[in-house]
């Protein structure tokens, strides 16, 4: 979902973020955003800092998608992936904090699992295995969100600049993100940011199912 209303990704789509605990991390940095100075931290799962995130995903999923999910395959969603998926070296999650809040946070794992879209809209021959696979070095961005009281505020894009950075930061070479066909926010934000569609944009999303977006690190040497 998108700022209007919320950024995620992963969403009811390609399972997403564990609330297991897992050890505490952070490292916090002063970032300039479109309204003013926030906070960035790094942030192991478990971290309270988290449960803001997580709390209003659950609710906003269920809003979205409960026609389609029960409550227990929500609750699966959320609690799919283990916490040191989001953790080095392979993974990352930040918050964004405002006055100590969290207002923005995402997160990036390392891709291993076959990948949805439609190879033929791959960007570069060799990408995948003929299994779906990745064959490059792929990181999967997930949970990208911003409060709902702080939307419209570019708090999204500082997110994804950020996990970008430490992609590039780990040596992925490339992106990869999913989202739901009923958050066409998160679409239109990933499309403004690069992120190259692989499917046909012109289709009902709904017939389509999840999104699926892949986008080119630029890696110096």
């Amino acid at each position: 979902m998108s700022q209007s209303t919320s950024t995620a990704t992963g969403a009811v789509t390609d399972r997403a973020a564990s609330i297991h605990a897992g050890p505490r991390m952070t490292a916090l940095t002063a970032r300039p955003t479109p309204t003013g100075t926030h906070e960035v931290r790094s942030v192991a799962l478990g971290d309270p800092l988290v449960r803001p995130l997580l709390d209003e995903l659950s609710r906003e999923y269920w809003t979205r998608y409960r026609r389609v999910l029960t409550a227990e395959q929500l609750r699966e969603e959320m609690e799919h992936y283990p916490a040191q998926d989001f953790a080095p070296p392979h993974g990352g999650l930040v918050v964004v904090l405002d006055d100590g809040a969290t207002v923005a946070g995402g997160a990036f794992r390392r891709r291993t699992e076959p990948e949805l879209g439609d190879p033929a809209r791959l960007a570069r021959p060799g990408t995948r295995r003929r299994d779906g696979t990745p064959a490059v070095r792929t990181a999967e961005l997930k949970r990208i969100w911003t409060r709902s009281t702080h939307r419209r505020r570019g708090l999204a894009r500082v997110v994804l600049a950020e996990l970008e950075r430490r992609a590039v930061e780990r040596g992925y070479r490339r992106l990869y993100l999913t989202t739901g066909p009923r958050q066409p926010e998160a679409a239109g934000l990933y499309l403004a940011t690069g992120y190259a569609p692989l499917f046909d944009t012109g289709t009902d999303p709904e017939e389509i199912g999840p999104l699926a977006f892949e986008k080119w690190l630029e890696v110096v040497p």
